[in-house]
């Protein structure tokens, strides 16, 4: 049976809601908020109410947001933080929205958004537009729990491991050999995704900056681990990633018309399950700006190539949480 939190913020002018219901949906990530509807007028307490469960649920669903259109949430997410450009490269088809779309790319790949800058993002808010009549769904991995769940000798490796992160890697990897056998919108949404090369040094294990809690910073764009060979780098990354991806670390998402989900990007991995053969499948994703990530140690990731100035702001965290 679910478990079931009712926040009960004090109502403000404007709150336009006096209760918030939070149904957690796993043990480590995932839960549905219910009895809101989200919108830019939202009062402070309700506000602070989605930004405590997006902490501790990493990834929080809201049914029924019918209402919501693209100015919408845009008005909604700027509540909750600053909107970064729509994507640090991919500027030709929106400045703040990007639109999710499948005849461009499915995104059918585990991934932290955006990690091959140094700003990585704080937070998404994923609105659907068009689905199909199935499949389609979303997948998130809580990688604050793969980090906890470490035994002490890998613990002790990955606090002091680097990793590059570069917008390359996922082509270079995986679409090798087929360039020429895609679609012209897919080919075009490639080539202007690496139009500008941008590589960053991050720490394997950052520190959360809201919650103060340890977690780990992988996911496909990642090159090469700092100081280790191709292959050294390849069967270290399988045997960390495959601790993010375990069945229990994740929440798996079936879209809803009027659906919005929300996830803390510095604490989870996401992919978009492609099984919908060749149906239609658009959502609206809002970007919210974050800070240069700290390891343990407090040394911060390094940008090596790309400035991502244009594209986002740093933003200072906010005191830890509690």
């Amino acid at each position: 049976m679910s478990a079931t939190v009712v926040f009960r913020p004090p109502v403000a002018e404007g709150d336009g809601v006096s209760s918030l219901r939070v149904v957690k949906l796993g043990a480590h990530i995932g839960a549905r908020m219910d009895g809101i509807d989200l919108d830019g007028t939202l009062g402070p307490a309700t506000v602070s109410a989605i930004n405590d469960a997006l902490l501790e649920h990493k990834v929080i669903f809201f049914r029924g947001q019918h209402h919501l259109d693209d100015d919408g949430q845009l008005a909604f997410a700027r509540l909750l933080g600053t909107p970064t450009r729509a994507h640090p490269t991919v500027t030709s088809r929106g400045e703040r929205i990007l639109p999710i779309d499948s005849r461009y790319d499915k995104a059918n790949s585990w991934h932290t958004d955006v990690t091959f800058v140094d700003r990585i993002p704080k937070a998404s808010l994923l609105r659907a537009v068009t689905l199909p009549e199935y499949g389609g769904t979303t997948t998130w991995a809580s990688t604050e729990a793969a980090y906890d769940q470490l035994p002490e000798p890998l613990r002790a490796l990955v606090e002091n491991l680097w990793a590059v992160h570069t917008n390359q890697y996922d082509y270079a990897a995986d679409y090798d050999g087929r360039h020429d056998d895609l679609a012209d919108s897919e080919r075009q949404y490639r080539d202007e995704f690496v139009s500008e090369y941008y590589e960053t040094e991050h720490p394997v294990v950052r520190v959360h900056p809201e919650t103060g809690n340890r977690v780990l910073l992988l996911g496909h764009f990642i090159k090469q681990f700092v100081g280790l060979s191709s292959a050294e780098s390849a069967t270290l990354f399988q045997l960390l990633q495959s601790r993010v991806i375990k069945l229990e670390n994740t929440i798996r998402w079936s879209w809803e018309p009027g659906d919005l989900a929300i996830w803390d990007n510095r604490a989870t991995q996401h992919y978009a399950v492609a099984d919908y053969d060749d149906q239609y499948r658009r959502l609206s994703r809002i970007t919210l700006a974050g800070d240069v990530p700290v390891d343990v140690h407090g040394r911060r990731s390094r940008a090596i190539a790309g400035d991502a100035s244009r594209y986002s702001e740093v933003v200072p965290p906010i005191a830890l949480a509690g």
